[in-house]
This record gives structure tokens, sequence and C-alpha cells, in this order.
């Protein structure tokens, strides 16, 4: 199984959640005037999806770990599919927003089993390198769909785009089928009943729990920053959707810079290394943003601190997830499925709160400062303590050098 080829097909099924939220994301204002509400709720039908790309990891995890990684991804690529007509043809937001939540239940299957999947090829720096790849892959998403969504928006509308996310998924479908071998042997599958039990199993693991965390207030970042920042700079700078749709794209072009230069420099770091550095520079992008839009120092200081948080942030990402499934091989569905809904929950919850006297850049940049911060605190003071004391993982060798974690392939010693 060639590793390029598959890092590719894993990267574009990762691309449900970004796709599902980018490309109509320039038409929400429209969507709101269309179905005559409010621009909250308009924002919700976003939440509802995340809500169900994170629910439906939890059912889709155990899931892969116990039939393989192959059936439940066709499954949930080909109900996507359908869901995504369902959208395009509501009549009121109330079923949009159930349509939505559905979507997402079965868009969560991409998510998921690319994880699953990078994690029965690979451990340690590897595991890394190759979600780094996943992360530049699945990046064509939030570069591509904005700038299309953008110049759909005039022309088809929203409901046009919910046909074209139809189109996507139909595509994902067969790509697939076609060029996505199975990854976990019979052998290595979880028996009956299992599921219950290996939830349990990771819920007692402390160190996991603190990625969970971190995953959650990170979660409440990014979600806060997608849901908002269409009306921040649309509404509150002026912008055209096409404006708004290149800002938000090269965005997204600084996380797949950003992942580069972690899968290049992972090696001699180590993840550990980098992911404390990656959350701690983070978070002080994200009270940058918020001190440019205290002291009013305009759009440009405002985009130039979004730049550097999404260069930082995507190379984070990585470095954590690939040390939060090191201990975790046998049950790696079920751990990805966790990681997965921290992110995809808790932020969908809490953008819409943040927003309800307004989404402003302010309401904007004071939640995400507030969550990167917290994140970047639980990795400093709870994560990196606990891996110190962790013994090695199988293929990577962790050593402490001047208090600091650092993990090195084996033989690097």
């Amino acid at each position: 199984m060639k590793l390029g080829r598959v890092a590719v097909v894993l990267g574009l099924l990762e691309m449900f959640g970004p796709i599902s939220m980018d490309l109509y994301m320039p038409a929400l204002p429209e969507l709101a005037g269309d179905l005559h509400t409010s621009s909250s709720l308009a924002q919700a039908t976003m939440s509802a999806c995340m809500l169900g790309l994170a629910l439906g990891q939890l059912l889709v995890g155990p899931l892969s770990d116990r039939y393989g990684r192959r059936p439940p991804l066709l499954v949930g690529v080909g109900l996507f599919a359908v869901l995504s007509l369902v959208c395009a043809i509501t009549p009121s937001i109330e079923l949009l927003l159930a349509a939505r939540f559905f979507q997402g239940l079965s868009g969560s299957a991409g998510i998921v089993i690319a994880l699953a999947v990078a994690r029965d090829l690979t451990d340690g720096v590897e595991l890394v390198r190759l979600l780094a790849m996943l992360t530049t892959v699945g990046a064509i998403a939030p570069i591509v769909a904005p700038v299309v969504g953008g110049q759909l928006a005039p022309v088809m509308g929203w409901r046009g785009i919910f046909a074209v996310l139809a189109g996507i998924g139909v595509a994902l479908f067969v790509l697939a089928w076609a060029a996505l071998p199975e990854s976990l042997p019979p052998d290595g599958r979880r028996t009956k009943g299992d599921g219950v039990r290996e939830f349990g199993v990771l819920l007692k693991d402390k160190l996991f729990l603190c990625f969970l965390l971190v995953g959650s207030f990170g979660g409440i970042g990014f979600f806060t920053y997608l849901a908002s920042i269409s009306f921040v700079l649309q509404d509150g700078f002026s912008l055209s959707p096409q404006l708004f749709s290149v800002c938000f794209a090269a965005n997204a072009v600084m996380s797949v810079v950003g992942a580069q230069i972690n899968r290049v420099v992972v090696r001699r770091a180590g993840p550990a290394r980098m992911y404390s550095i990656g959350t701690a520079i983070t978070a002080l992008a994200a009270v940058a943003m918020l001190a440019s839009v205290l002291f009013d120092a305009g759009l440009v200081a405002l985009l130039v601190a979004l730049a550097l948080l999404m260069l930082l942030s995507g190379g984070a990402q990585s470095n954590g997830t690939a040390l939060a499934l090191a201990d975790h091989k046998d049950r790696a569905g079920t751990a990805a499925a966790l990681l997965g809904t921290t992110g995809f929950a808790v932020g969908p919850l809490v953008a819409p709160l943040v927003s309800l006297g307004g989404t402003t850049a302010l309401t904007m940049s004071m939640t995400m400062a507030t969550a990167y911060t917290c994140a970047a605190a639980l990795v400093w003071w709870a994560v990196l303590p606990k891996l110190r004391r962790r013994p090695a993982s199988p293929g990577v060798t962790e050593r402490v050098v001047a208090d600091e974690v650092e993990t090195v392939p084996p033989g690097a010693l």
C-alpha cells in the first residue's frame, strides 16, 4: 500500500468537515434572508452539521474497530451525498437544521476513519508526517471552497451550493471504493460488545483525557473563527463575498505551510516539543488578534494575526493527534472518534452563544484568545509533565532534555 496515494485519498476524505462549512459560508447572509431567519440561526446550520460530525464519530469509530474501515466509510459517504440533496430542497430553517445534523452524522465517517487508517499504517514521527500530508491534501477544501463558494453564491444561491456538495459526495464515494483498501485485518478487529469498554479504557487514561481537553479548547477557538469570520469581514469590514473568499483561502494556505514546516522539522525536534511550542505561539497569535481589535489597529493587523495563528495551529494539531494515538493502536478507531468529537462537539455549542449579542470582531477575537490560551496552558502544565512520565510507545522513544520532552525515531539516540 503506497502511503503517498493513501495520504491523498485520506486527505480528501477528511475534507468532509471543511467543505461542508466552507463551500456555503459566503452564502450564509443570503441563506438567513431567504429563509427569513436570524444570523445566529443561519450560523446554527453550521453548528448542527458539526454536532452531527461529532456524534457520528462516536458511532463510526467503534464500528470501524469491529467491522473494518471500509464498510462504515462507504455507507457514510453515500448517505452524505443523499442528505446534501435534501439540504438543497428544504423549505425552512427547521428542516435545514435537521438535514444538516444528519448530513454531519454521515459525513463523520470520512474524518474518523481517515485518522484510524493513518494509525493502522504508521506511528510516532512517521504518523506525524503522514498527518501533515493529510492536512496538506485536506486543506484543498478550505483554500478552494470559499473561493468557489463566493463565485457560485451569486449565480446558484445557497441551494445550488448544496447540490454541488451532493456531487462531491458521489465523487468521494467512488474514490473510496476504488482506491482505499482495507487497512485493519480481521485478526486486529475488536470483538462484539467491546465498544463501551473501549471508551472506558480511553477515558481512564489521564494523558488521553488531557489531549481531549486541549482538543475541546482548540475546537472552540477554531469553530468560533469558522462561524464568525464571514460576518466579521463582510458585515464588519464591508468586504464582498469574493474578497472574503480570498482572505479565507489565504489563511488556509498558511495552515498548509505550517503543516509542511512541521513535517520537515518534527524529525529533529520531536512531536512533543513541536506540540508545546506550537500551542504556545498559537495562543500568543490569538492574543495579538484580540489586541488589534481592542486598539482598533484595522483589518490588516487582524488578518496578519489570523495568518500567524493558522500557520501554527495546523502543525500543532498533527503533533497532538499523533501523541494521543501513540498508546492506542489496537483501538485506533475509537480513540480517533473521541479526539474528533471533542473538536466538533464543544465548538458548535459555544460559538452560537458567543454571537447571540451580535457577531463582531471583538466577540470573535476574545473567544478565540481565551480558548487557545487555555489550550496552551493545559499543554504546558498537564500534558508535558504526563508525557515525561509515560513509558515509551512502540516505534518512538521518549526522553527528557532540559526539562522538555523530545520524541525521536528508533536509532536516533
